[in-house]
């Protein structure tokens, strides 16, 4: 939050009481609290990223108080959390600092990477043995930071910045944005193997800029993109063009993943759609204000985040004469329940158990296509 707050959920309780993981401060951290910028999570930590440069690491499993703090001197551009294992890692200036505890359990760097430009995404390769590995992307220059070489250049061409990141066991892709005046060269997402440093493929042709991608959470030999055009397009690595390109966004798409069979997408009008990608269709949207920052499911749920842009707007400080206009600013957490695998009868509301002949009722703001136009 940006009262300084970071809260641990746990959405498989619904009347679970979030305690708030409070950051260790000292006698003289006097006025406001910074604002937390990043938070992250695995099955194991929690780490969150404040304004000011401080980091926090919290075990899920060892009380409120952090396992781990360190500090950069200058505001922290990314916060990337190992998917599978205990290691933290920061970029904040020029420099990328990598932490991970020791076999006694006690915390301190593991690394840290000098880089020529200000790190715009950050993450920890998954399934790594030995000293954590880290993909950087620094406006045009994508970085391979493995101890003990120095940051090692994957890829680079001046003047087309990368615009999203997503990184597997063995591989990266990206997207990247083509000059402006060069229409044989359009925004493409690339996609390189980490061991060989090879480019193994582009793939897309589009006119808007790629604003995020799916590589890692997605089925073998597949990725899910989003576009500033819109669009949703998934991929087979094994083919050029894309297998479908979904389109019900009003403006950009912000967040994106997929499973064997579902796409669930997120947009910058507030917008979370989840669409059946054998059939190309729609199955229900939701809309929500703001626009939607991250979106997580896996078979029997989805969790989905829509955060302001303006952190702190005319009307949302206590001090202020208009408390009214404080509620509409804030963000808001949505814990959806995929109920297929529970009986019909107690898992579907009665509304939605309607059918054709009788009259159409409230539908609850969930709009759906199927199996029905309205209920």
């Amino acid at each position: 939050y940006t009262s300084g707050a970071v809260r641990l959920w746990d959405t498989r309780a619904w009347d679970y009481a979030a305690p708030v993981l409070e950051p260790l401060r000292g006698p003289d951290d006097a006025g406001a609290p910074p604002h937390v910028a990043f938070v992250r999570i695995n099955s194991a930590l929690a780490a969150a990223a404040y304004e000011d440069g401080t980091v926090s690491v919290w075990s899920l499993m060892v009380g409120r108080e952090p396992v781990h703090r360190y500090q950069h001197n200058q505001r922290i551009q990314a916060l990337a959390l190992a998917p599978d294992g205990a290691a933290v890692a920061t970029a904040s200036g020029f420099e990328v600092k990598v932490e991970s505890p020791d076999d006694r359990g006690f915390w301190h760097t593991t690394d840290t990477f000098e880089i020529q430009k200000l790190v715009n995404f950050l993450n920890l390769v998954p399934d790594v043995t030995g000293s954590p590995v880290a993909v950087a992307a620094a406006e045009d220059v994508v970085y391979l930071l493995k101890s003990p070489d120095p940051s090692k250049v994957l890829h680079s061409v001046y003047g087309q910045p990368v615009t999203c990141l997503d990184v597997a066991a063995s591989e990266a892709a990206f997207g990247v944005k083509s000059f402006g005046w060069l229409l044989n060269e359009p925004n493409q997402i690339l996609l390189y193997n980490l061991e060989t440093s090879q480019c193994l493929k582009k793939l897309g042709n589009s006119l808007g800029d790629f604003s995020c991608v799916s590589l890692r959470d997605s089925p073998p030999n597949m990725l899910v993109t989003g576009n500033k055009d819109r669009r949703v397009r998934v991929y087979d690595l094994r083919q050029r063009e894309p297998l479908c390109s979904l389109h019900g966004h009003a403006l950009g798409v912000s967040a994106v993943r997929m499973d064997d069979w579902k796409v669930v997408s997120g947009g910058e009008e507030g917008l979370v759609c989840v669409w059946d990608r054998r059939m190309g269709t729609k199955l229900w949207e939701m809309h929500a204000r703001h626009p939607v920052r991250h979106l997580w499911f896996n078979s029997h749920s989805l969790i989905t985040a829509n955060v302001p842009d303006e952190k702190t707007p005319r009307g949302a400080g206590l001090a202020d004469d208009d408390l009214t206009a404080h509620r509409k600013h804030r963000g808001v957490i949505y814990a959806y329940e995929f109920s297929a695998e529970q009986q019909a009868g107690e898992s579907v509301l009665p509304i939605c158990r309607s059918s054709y002949d009788e009259v159409t009722g409230y539908n609850y703001n969930i709009g759906l296509a199927v199996p029905y136009d309205d209920i």
